[in-house]
């Protein structure tokens, strides 16, 4: 039985369910989430966030981030040959900075380690998601124009 983590929101954080039909909130919630960051490297374009979340969509790996039951957030965490892909991983501003994406990050940790598996990655170069994504043991692998690639290898212990 894997032992999730608990933090002072573990009462506050639910999960719920994706499906087709939530896409456009899903959007609404990642455009809001990337906004600042895609600005300030000149990319933002709500209709490439559209067809980028479009392109890597699937809402059995999806779920919803409840916090006092508002949806707050979304991720995408999706099995692969190599382990574990995590696709998209957004709170909206208005709920950062208060522990949310670091409680989900450790609930998906704890799932990592309980298969051996790695996860896998990619941020936007410039975003703060980067700084986020190294404190939890992400280590760089690649990076291309716009993106950085990261992974992080189970914990033994």
């Amino acid at each position: 039985m894997t032992h999730f983590p608990t933090s002072p929101l573990s009462d506050r954080i639910t999960f719920s369910s994706v499906t087709d039909a939530d896409f456009d909130e899903l959007v609404a919630l990642r455009i809001a989430a990337m906004r600042d960051s895609l600005e300030r490297v000149g990319r933002f374009d709500p209709e490439r966030a559209r067809e980028r979340l479009r392109q890597s969509f699937h809402p059995g790996d999806t779920e919803f981030i409840l916090c006092d039951g508002q949806r707050v957030g979304f991720y995408t965490f999706r099995p692969a040959g190599d382990g574990f892909h995590l696709d998209h991983l957004y709170v909206h501003p208005a709920h950062q900075s208060v522990g949310i994406g670091t409680h989900v990050m450790r609930i998906l940790l704890c799932r990592s380690d309980a298969l051996q598996v790695p996860i896998h990655l990619g941020a936007l170069r410039d975003s703060p998601s980067n700084r986020f994504y190294q404190r939890n043991g992400f280590v760089q692998t690649a990076e291309d124009e716009w993106d950085i690639y990261y992974v992080r290898l189970p914990s033994t212990q």
